[in-house]
């Protein structure tokens, strides 16, 4: 394993016991709300802090990009960026719904590198290093191998911060769902790609993310095999926060729905 992406595992699994903790008495949790539908826990703050201390501890002059903390330690200018989402998936950790993961990405000189998707539920380990394949605890992961649309389960989320494209999603949604096996919303982004590339899903769409819910799942997926882009079918999903992944055949399948109904104040 990459020393780098050794030390994210570390970091991971440190942010999870502290999640794993916390999540046995919910009644206690102090919360508290940033914006409409867009929470923050002590238990964040608290992974998000372990997180930080043990990647600084080990690399000082690298740049932080953290949900809760914004930009921190040598900055954006720094050649290493960590991009990390203590708990993606508050919403669900908050009401006992099991489905919330811990993502750290490392990108250098603004591309993903290194990448870690920790399930502390289920004690999941997803990994990638760029170049050198995807892994679900320590063992080789591949997208799956479905071509066909009306075979394909497809993960997504639905808007929760700003509703001013509710009708586009809302007619992607039908479209996808007439056309395909069936469409998923567990509610973390980082779960999602990760199961994208374990061939849980075939695909996966959303709108209006933020860099941190999705750095590290699409280096898995692409590590795993899979396409990821943004509307455009360019690269740019990370500034955008709009991405469309999937194994080959169902992205490009996908691909042409999503922009069919893509909103056109939406960057792509």
């Amino acid at each position: 394993m990459h020393p780098m992406l050794n030390i994210a595992v570390k970091a991971a699994r440190r942010a999870g016991n502290i999640i794993n903790r916390a999540s046995t008495d919910l009644s206690h949790l102090k919360i508290q709300s940033k914006s409409a539908n867009d929470y923050v826990t002590e238990v964040d703050r608290a992974a998000e802090a372990a997180i930080i201390d043990v990647l600084q501890d080990a690399y000082p002059g690298h740049g932080i990009l953290a949900e809760e903390r914004g930009a921190a330690g040598a900055g954006a200018e720094a050649e290493y960026q960590w991009i990390i989402d203590p708990l993606d998936g508050t919403t669900n950790f908050i009401h006992g719904f099991t489905q919330y993961a811990v993502s750290i990405a490392l990108a250098r000189n603004g591309i993903v590198d290194q990448a870690v998707v920790f399930d502390p539920v289920a004690n999941d380990l997803y990994t990638a290093s760029r170049g050198a394949g995807a892994y679900l605890n320590e063992r080789r992961i591949r997208v799956s191998k479905r071509v066909r649309m009306n075979e394909a389960l497809v993960g997504t989320g639905f808007p929760f911060r700003e509703f001013d494209n509710i009708d586009a999603y809302l007619a992607m949604f039908r479209e996808v769902a007439q056309k395909t096996a069936g469409i998923r919303r567990p509610g973390s982004a980082a779960l999602d790609l990760a199961y994208l590339a374990a061939g849980r899903y075939d695909a996966f769409w959303e709108l209006g993310l933020k860099p941190w819910d999705m750095a590290a799942g699409t280096l898995l997926v692409q590590e795993a095999g899979g396409l990821v882009s943004d509307l455009a079918g360019d690269s740019a999903f990370l500034a955008t926060g709009n991405i469309v992944a999937g194994t080959p055949k169902i992205f490009g399948q996908l691909l042409p729905i999503i922009q069919r109904h893509k909103p056109a104040a939406v960057a792509a």
